[in-house]
């Protein structure tokens, strides 16, 4: 029995190791999203989490603060985004790179690649000349390239998100891909895709030699929290009166810092386990987070049993805003997955399969697709009913949504050489500045023949068609209003021509 104490005692996890799991769960509490291998749309997506999480995770229930940053300066020359900037300001004063080190999930993950048995590569000149090449990444991946692409394209480019960032390889595109329900989303993977495969592996083998080398050496996350370490709350604090300058505390770190609470220290405390002298306490402001053990340093006993109590508490009440995430995140998404009869979107379904008997009603091939109405951005009417007898395209896009705004000059082109067929673009319910109707006055799309809508949360055109919020959707009808195709995919003009010789030889 006292063996097996010991070995729990020796293998259990750190309060670190601990909190950065909480994190990782917190920031990914969609549990359902693994499951049926869709998105979380709730409200809490536009809120930015401290971490790197990937938004495009089937559990996440928040947006990454570099992808919102990317997106927000692509669009500044709308608005400047005071609300991005004012996320990462707070979190910046608040926890500076604390954040890396106890509250990012990629951080834990390097760090188990780590623990893997092999030789290390130690930190030396060498590394830290490489860390301040994350400040580039920063400067041309998330600054320049979404401003310079955004003003002369007016389409978002989160640039890093899209080229570099192993979150969101492994987060994103791994997550939904894993998923059996995701199958039709191979086709649409590329050479971006396989670059990023390999940017992914070639990261994750360079940790498990080196400590947290995408960390250390390219994440503009940490780049821009290293910038508040010097004035963030939050953070290890060294005890002028103990410490005796032996340096012991920055041979042992494994980043790159020159001292302690530098631009590179992420906080982990570490150090503390080798400070001689008790000089070195993890603190926010006046309070003590954690800090050497009963007789390394001064404070008494009592002081070291209240620290512990309120330790305790504060995981008591951690693991209850867990358990509340996880319940609520994912309770809600299953009734927004299934509103009740009576509501507008079900409502049309009902009723159109009332008239229709001869064939099922649904967003699925072979079924015929849901009446509905809605309105348009010209101020006019789309009635379903009213264009049976002709072939219909619908199109699921978004502003924010690089892909769909690419594809749409095809449907207008489609349209003008087929008066014949009917185009209908309706915007995603998620809008952010410029707004569906500013963006399209902008782009000169006011007189295209093709009709603009626009999606909200009473309507639910998104689930009607059977979408999520992976854009761009395209669904083909038949003259009879069967649904003869239905992808999230993108679209050339040679795809639109072939899906409407389809729709036309089903008559």
């Amino acid at each position: 029995m006292g063996k097996m104490t010991a070995w729990l005692k020796k293998h259990m996890p750190s309060t670190r190791r601990l909190v950065q799991l909480y994190a990782a769960l917190l920031y990914n509490a969609h549990i359902r999203g693994f499951i049926d291998g869709k998105l979380f749309q709730g409200n809490t997506k536009a809120l930015c989490v401290p971490g790197l999480n990937c938004y495009s995770c089937p559990g996440a229930i928040g947006a990454c603060p570099l992808g919102a940053l990317q997106n927000a300066l692509a669009a500044a020359k709308h608005t400047a985004p005071w609300y991005v900037l004012g996320i990462l300001l707070l979190y910046g004063i608040m926890l500076g790179r604390t954040i890396c080190g106890w509250l990012c999930p990629l951080g834990l993950i390097q760090e188990l690649l780590h623990r893997i048995p092999t030789p290390k590569i130690r930190k030396s000149r060498i590394t830290r000349a490489l860390s301040w090449l994350k400040y580039i990444v920063l400067a041309v991946f998330v600054i320049a390239l979404p401003l310079i692409y955004g003003a002369a394209n007016n389409l978002p480019l989160p640039a890093f998100c899209k080229y570099i960032c192993p979150a969101g390889t492994l987060e994103g595109a791994g997550g939904l891909l894993a998923n059996p329900n995701n199958t039709d989303l191979f086709s649409q993977l590329g050479i971006l895709f396989t670059r990023k495969s390999v940017i992914l592996m070639v990261l994750f083998l360079a940790c498990v030699f080196c400590y947290r080398a995408f960390c250390r050496f390219l994440c503009p996350l940490g780049a821009i929290y290293g910038l508040f370490n010097r004035f963030a709350f939050t953070g290890v604090r060294v005890d002028p009166h103990r410490c005796n300058h032996c340096g012991a505390c920055v041979r042992h770190c494994e980043m790159d810092i020159r001292h302690i609470g530098d631009h590179e220290c992420i906080s982990c405390g570490k150090c503390m386990a080798h400070c001689a002298q008790g000089a070195v306490s993890l603190k926010c402001g006046r309070i003590t987070l954690m800090g050497p053990e009963t007789g390394r340093n001064a404070d008494p006993a009592p002081v070291i049993r209240k620290r512990k109590q309120r330790g305790r508490i504060a995981w008591g009440i951690l693991l209850a805003v867990l358990v509340f995430a996880v319940v609520y995140f994912n309770t809600q998404n299953a009734t927004e997955a299934a509103p009740e009869s009576g509501t507008p979107a079900v409502a049309e379904r009902e009723a159109a399969a009332d008239r229709t008997s001869a064939l099922s009603v649904g967003p699925e091939v072979g079924n015929q697709l849901a009446d509905f109405t809605v309105s348009l951005l010209d101020g006019s009417t789309f009635h379903l009913a009213d264009y049976r007898g002709k072939v219909v395209f619908i199109n699921e896009w978004a502003t924010w949504c690089t892909p769909c705004v690419g594809e749409l000059p095809y449907f207008e082109q489609l349209q003008e050489e087929h008066p014949e067929i009917v185009v209908l673009a309706f915007h995603h319910e998620m809008e952010v500045h410029p707004t569906a109707e500013e963006y399209i006055r902008e782009k000169g799309w006011s007189d295209w023949q093709i009709r603009f809508g626009k999606d909200d949360a009473s309507l639910g055109l998104n689930a009607l068609i059977g979408g999520d919020s992976a854009l761009p959707r395209t669904v083909v009808l038949n003259r009879r209003g069967e649904v003869i195709y239905n992808e999230q995919h993108s679209l050339t003009p040679e795809m639109l021509a072939r899906l409407l010789e389809k729709a036309k030889s089903q008559e």
